[in-house]
């Protein structure tokens, strides 16, 4: 396989370091959050900043927007999730059940649940339909940095700040495993879409891969100089690429787990600084990617076989 890239726009506006992207109430929006305590919508068609959508009194670390619910949710440094109802604009509750950074926000349809991982350690679910607190657990005296669901095996993966990945029961949120995911801090957990593999990565650069049921490791790639701080699979389930504080992005094959191409400063006019959240859109098979450097930049990557 040929790995074409080609830099299709960079989006700039923001003037602090952008750390959260969600995908927008349409196929060719997004939404971006920064340490400039702003959210704004961006166009993937005329790449322009649609609209100033919320300010915040403090920075913003994540964004999650629920298409189902027509709100979108932030989370902010001062351990506090804003919900804004997007057809009224206005904001209708405040969560506050955390003390520090808010560094990801998930939801569920299939739960009917909101999931937010805190700086203070905590993981904490919510009802969605009355944003009222279910359950708030103390996981670490470290930061709580990530969460995903795999939905074949009804499984919630965690991964924070103390090394550890913990896998939770979907239904009963249970523990049903615990395990160290990286010498230093686990900074991500994504499932592959077919169910069959957990990729973790770390502030140590690893990017491992495990055999979901027992949890395995079956493979150790040391993928960055860096923390890896996000991963995203293509629309297709092809390719899936990672971000990293190296200041590059990096695209692999999902079935054998090979690097295919790195996007860098040098080749590929990239990010300056530190690469923080990533997003793979329907919208053009666009690859997103925010970072330090206070820029969004919308990658087109194609992937030719090779005969």
């Amino acid at each position: 396989m040929r790995i074409e890239v080609k830099k299709i726009a960079t989006l700039t506006g923001h003037s602090d370091s952008v750390y959260a992207l969600d995908k927008g109430i349409e196929e060719h929006l997004i939404f971006s959050g920064s340490g400039d305590k702003i959210i704004a919508q961006w166009n993937l068609k005329t790449f322009q900043d649609e609209k100033f959508v919320a300010s915040y009194p403090t920075v913003l670390y994540s964004i999650c927007h629920i298409p189902e619910k027509q709100i979108l949710l932030a989370g902010t440094s001062d351990g506090n999730v804003h919900i804004l109802d997007l057809e009224k604009k206005e904001k209708i509750k405040i969560l506050k059940n955390h003390t520090s950074q808010i560094f990801n926000i998930r939801y569920s349809i299939k739960t009917n649940c909101i999931y937010t991982a805190g700086g203070d350690g905590n993981f904490a679910i919510y009802s969605l339909d009355t944003f009222a607190l279910i359950k708030i657990e103390k996981l670490c005296n470290e930061k709580v940095r990530d969460i995903d669901f795999n939905y074949k095996t009804s499984e919630i993966a965690v991964a924070s700040g103390d090394c550890n990945i913990r896998i939770f029961d979907l239904k009963t949120l249970l523990k049903k495993k615990v395990f160290v995911g990286h010498r230093l801090s686990s900074n991500v957990v994504r499932f592959s879409p077919d169910g069959k593999f957990l990729l973790t990565g770390g502030r140590d650069g690893h990017l491992n891969i495990w055999q979901v049921g027992h949890y395995e490791k079956i493979k150790s790639i040391p993928a960055h100089d860096w923390a890896i701080y996000d991963i995203a699979y293509s629309p297709n389930s092809n390719l899936f690429a990672t971000a990293s504080r190296d200041k590059t992005l990096k695209i692999w094959d999902s079935k054998t787990f090979q690097l295919l191409k790195v996007i860098n400063k040098e080749k590929y006019d990239g990010h300056l600084f530190s690469v923080n959240k990533l997003i793979w859109s329907t919208y053009n098979n666009y690859l997103i990617s925010a970072g330090d450097d206070r820029t969004i930049i919308i990658w087109e990557i194609n992937l030719n076989m090779i005969s």
